[in-house]
């Protein structure tokens, strides 16, 4: 005879994923701010920058964003590796005990000196 499904459970275990689901993209989003040295900005700066780029029509603009971005993450998965692969032989990539670099340079927002539009 089959055992009868504890839809409760089932849906408990639902909801607990998709807490930790939002969790996790929340912690990848401030992480994303942070590495780009957006954390620098005043929240209503980032706020109204992320507004400007989310009503942003105008598909060239987006495009361009979207390299900017996809050069960013190919600089940092390249940094990264460089990171690991120094830390294996035992030193680091920057020459700094710890072997992981600082990011002390601040990345510009991805629009710029390209004013509100």
């Amino acid at each position: 005879m089959r055992r009868p499904r504890d839809f409760d459970a089932e849906l408990q275990a639902l909801n607990d994923r998709a807490k930790a689901l939002k969790a996790a993209r929340l912690t990848q989003l401030g992480e994303l701010v942070i590495a780009t040295g957006a954390d620098a900005l005043g929240t209503e700066v980032l706020a109204g920058a992320l507004l400007a780029a989310v009503g942003n029509e105008d598909a060239a603009r987006k495009e361009a964003w979207r390299k900017r971005g996809a050069v960013f993450f190919q600089q940092r998965r390249g940094r990264k590796a460089t990171q690991q692969a120094a830390a294996a032989i035992g030193g680091s990539a920057d020459g700094q005990p710890g072997g992981a670099a600082q990011n002390t340079g601040a990345a510009q927002p991805a629009d710029a000196g390209q004013g509100p539009q």
